[in-house]
């Protein structure tokens, strides 16, 4: 579909689809996030082994985002966005044989291919972005994320309602029921319309050299917060279930409590949009921002069970607000012919700092304790508000 035959019709129609395939490819996610740790450690060689395969698949997202983002250049993002459900296919498949063989380094590289699929998924806000005009923007980004609702029943009652099914493999039909759901993503997927670009750009559009681009200290300062945001969040989350069935609480439990994050992390998408369109992007990332900081301090008055899904809603909802923020700053200000090239450099930078946050969660918890793994977020909350803060003063200074 040529650019100038786009128009928001077609970006509502995009969004609505790409939320469904969200909502689908929501259950890789939540499998992973659910079941990776405890699958860790009993196939694993050491509890300090115990995030490896969570490590993994976020290490697949992030080695991913650029030759995903190369792909969707070549071959546009639908026939992409296809392929990469596919991946989630053959990950689910290879996953449930893994755990059935005990095959530790075959669970970790499904699940480096459940991250491949990740990161094709991660550009739906992207996709559902491009084309639409500047005052549906952030409107068509959060309809992506609210598709994530449906992961957060999809993800956790597959886990709840299978992981018993075929004993002793603990949890290896979940991973088959999550090769299923991928493949309705592929069958979603193949409804949606994305405008093509120009084979030749227009004067004043032709792409800018990457480092010119990325000079700008805002688009800088969206990557820094977007990554802090998706890092912490991974952190906390990547721990919480061997932190509550540490604590004595049940594998039910801690699948629930995933759950309630879940639903936090995407049912803001209902209203981060239109927050944004009315008091702007800054203040609700910096609500973002403080109520990642007041899932840390939740965590560290106590274990009981409403203490943990307190945390994790918390979570969610500090994610959501500035996550969106940080992708509607990506998107501002990108001619057509840069935006599968920037936004793939922002989800590589994304994911490499959330890898390094979830392969330090299984060893700082082991090592130092729930509590101490909960004070690591208010550094990063601090640094990245003051960032937000001197973007704002910047505005202000350039309108006066």
């Amino acid at each position: 579909m040529s650019p100038s035959a786009f128009t928001d019709k077609d970006a509502r129609r995009n969004a609505l689809l790409l939320a469904t395939a969200m909502g689908l490819a929501g259950a890789n996610a939540s499998v992973v996030i659910a079941t990776g740790g405890l699958v860790g450690r009993l196939l694993g060689p050491s509890p300090e082994w115990a995030t490896a395969p969570i490590t993994a698949f976020v290490l697949g997202s992030a080695i991913s985002t650029l030759p995903a983002a190369w792909l969707m250049r070549r071959m546009g993002r639908r026939d992409a966005y296809r392929i990469g459900a596919g991946f989630g296919v053959l990950a689910g498949l290879l996953s449930a044989y893994a755990v059935r063989e005990a095959l530790f380094p075959l669970f970790l590289f499904s699940l480096g291919l459940c991250g491949v699929y990740q990161a094709f998924v991660m550009s739906y806000r992207f996709g559902a972005a491009d084309g639409a005009s500047a005052s549906f923007r952030p409107k068509a980004i959060s309809w992506v994320l609210v598709g994530g609702l449906a992961s957060a029943i999809v993800g956790p009652q597959l886990v709840i309602h299978t992981k018993d099914l075929v004993p002793p493999f603990t949890f290896m039909p979940s991973y088959i029921g999550q090769a299923v759901v991928a493949a309705l993503a592929v069958v979603a997927l193949g409804f949606t319309r994305f405008a093509s670009l120009p084979e030749t750009p227009v004067a004043g559009e032709e792409a800018r050299p990457v480092r010119e681009i990325l000079r700008s200290g805002r688009l800088r300062v969206a990557i820094l917060c977007g990554a802090t945001a998706q890092a912490l969040m991974n952190l906390i989350m990547t721990a919480t279930p061997l932190a509550m069935i540490g604590c004595a609480h049940g594998e039910g439990d801690a699948a629930l409590a995933i759950q309630w994050h879940i639903v936090a992390m995407y049912l803001p998408g209902f209203f981060t949009g239109p927050l944004i369109a009315r008091f702007g992007v800054y203040p609700v990332m910096m609500l973002g921002m403080l109520m990642l900081a007041g899932c840390g301090a939740v965590s560290m008055t106590g274990v009981s069970i409403a203490h943990f899904n307190t945390a994790m809603i918390l979570l969610g909802l500090g994610w959501n607000l500035a996550f969106v923020g940080a992708t509607t700053l990506v998107s501002e200000g990108l001619r057509p012919a840069e935006r599968t090239r920037i936004q793939g450099i922002n989800d590589f930078i994304v994911f490499s700092c959330t890898a390094l946050a979830s392969l330090a969660a299984g060893r700082v918890l082991a090592q130092f304790g729930w509590a101490t793994l909960n004070m690591a977020i208010f550094p990063f909350v601090a640094i990245a508000m003051g960032l937000v803060l001197w973007l704002a003063f910047n505005d202000e200074r350039r309108e006066a």
